[in-house]
């Protein structure tokens, strides 16, 4: 059987490339509404962070969205991303990459 290619995107905050699973997207739509995109499929422009609670804390320190959409991302928004970040890093240790 043919192997499948894993898709690899980038992180922005580290620059590093990851499989497309091991990454959360967030999307900024039309209205310039930033929020995160479990599904990967919302419509808008889209950008990934690793789920690692340490690369949300800096995404949120160095403002990472405000600079990769070019508008004010509020901090409620950072606060939510980090708590949806431990929240998936704890299911993926607890029910292993299934989950």
């Amino acid at each position: 059987m043919k192997k499948r290619k894993v898709p690899l995107r980038k992180d922005i905050v580290t620059g590093e490339m990851h499989p497309k699973k091991e990454l959360v997207r967030v999307v900024k739509n039309k209205q310039d509404e930033v929020s995160v995109d479990p599904t990967g499929k919302m419509p808008g422009r889209g950008a990934y962070i690793a789920l690692d609670v340490k690369v949300a804390e800096q995404a949120k320190k160095q403002k990472t969205f405000d600079k990769a959409f070019g508008i004010k991302v509020g901090t409620e928004f950072y606060d939510d991303l980090v708590a949806y970040v431990d929240h998936q890093q704890a299911r993926k240790e607890l029910f292993g990459d299934d989950a």
